[in-house]
């Protein structure tokens, strides 16, 4: 059984920073890419960013320049740095991983961390 935990949600004002973590766990035999989603209230689950096990990086055009993904193979981890925070970046973010285990690659999701932005 895979397990993705996330950490580091909580509230901050405008312009202020946060960094999530989400550490994978269970029968891993590697992890391909790892990303960040987020849904707010009433929106679809959008993509934030995404990094290849070759640390590649993707990020959506709404972000770029203030978050920055990272990955720590060693732990299975993977951080999102966010900086200069906006009340419209407030979601529940979701974290991502494509995981080899004994079975074939699959897609698992944490259970989300909620980002609030107050003005």
């Amino acid at each position: 059984q895979v397990q993705l935990v996330e950490s580091g949600g909580g509230l901050v004002q405008a312009g202020g920073s946060l960094r999530l973590s989400c550490a994978a766990s269970g029968s891993i035999f590697g992890i391909d890419a790892m990303g960040w989603y987020r849904q707010a209230p009433g929106k679809q689950r959008e993509l934030v960013a995404t990094i290849t096990s070759g640390r590649s990086t993707h990020y959506a055009d709404s972000v770029k320049g203030r978050f920055t993904i990272s990955r720590d193979n060693a732990k299975n981890t993977v951080f999102l740095q966010m900086n200069s925070l906006k009340p419209k970046d407030t979601a529940v973010y979701y974290c991502n991983a494509v995981i080899l285990t004994p079975t074939p690659l699959k897609s698992y999701w944490g259970q989300g961390t909620q980002v609030t932005v107050s003005s």
